[in-house]
């Protein structure tokens, strides 16, 4: 494998610097831009490989840069929160983040992320989902067909990203059973996963919008406290 252009997006110069020495040092090549704007601007000429990106950006904030680039591609986003913002966390997950890091944080961890998103974006491109099963699902009145990454909700068509669909299609193959949280994370973001778990939450509440009658009060996508989740074979 060549080497992988990160797009640091950043407007302190402190961390600019540091960032781009230390990424390099690690065999990445860094191109940076210094506010949402340019941000746009510059994926577009250089097709990175991953995006490392500040909520707090000028002119357009990192959430809305995330929002927009999930529009156009599936490369894989990191966001980075001040300490404590939790509230930034969660809408940056769910408008299509991979996982976030929190400032102030050591080059190492964010390094071991940042190869974990990469490790796994690298998988997908070689393992088709219906290696899972090979089988068309079908669940009440949800359907899934692997072959053609295609999930039908009541007879209309639903549109999922890979994540969703992965995770989807395990709850289905074991509609029924109780699945552990590690299990969903091990199983779809694989055993090197070193993010946070809330991934799994937002993921469960998307997944709950597409295929629930009433998101707000889940019959298909149940929560078992204390153990995980399960897909019940039929609504209650």
């Amino acid at each position: 494998m060549g080497m992988q252009t990160v797009l640091l997006v950043e407007d302190e110069e402190s961390f600019i610097d540091a960032l781009t020495v230390g990424l390099k040092k690690e065999g990445f090549r860094v191109e940076v831009a210094r506010d949402g704007m340019e941000a746009l601007t510059k994926f577009d000429t250089t097709q990175p490989d991953l995006v490392l990106l500040d909520v707090m950006l000028p002119k357009i904030s990192g959430i809305d840069v995330c929002r927009q680039l999930r529009k156009k591609t599936q490369v894989p986003i990191i966001m980075v929160t001040a300490k404590g913002a939790e509230i930034d966390t969660v809408v940056g997950l769910e408008v299509g983040a991979d996982d976030y890091i929190t400032k102030p944080y050591r080059l190492r961890e964010l390094v071991a992320r940042m190869r974990a998103v990469l490790r796994r974006v690298s998988n997908e491109s070689t393992t088709t989902v219906a290696d899972l099963d090979g089988n068309t699902l079908i669940v009440g009145e949800v359907i899934l067909d692997p072959d053609q990454h295609k999930v039908l909700v009541r007879g209309s068509e639903v549109s999922m990203p890979l994540k969703e669909f992965e995770l989807l299609h395990l709850l289905l193959a074991n509609a029924g059973r109780v699945l552990p949280r590690e299990t969903l994370i091990d199983r779809v973001w694989g055993t090197d996963y070193v993010g946070d778990t809330k991934t799994l939450d937002v993921h469960i509440k998307r997944l709950r919008a597409k295929v629930e009658d009433d998101p707000a009060t889940p019959s298909r996508i149940v929560t078992i406290r204390g153990l995980g989740y399960k897909f019940e074979r039929s609504k209650a």
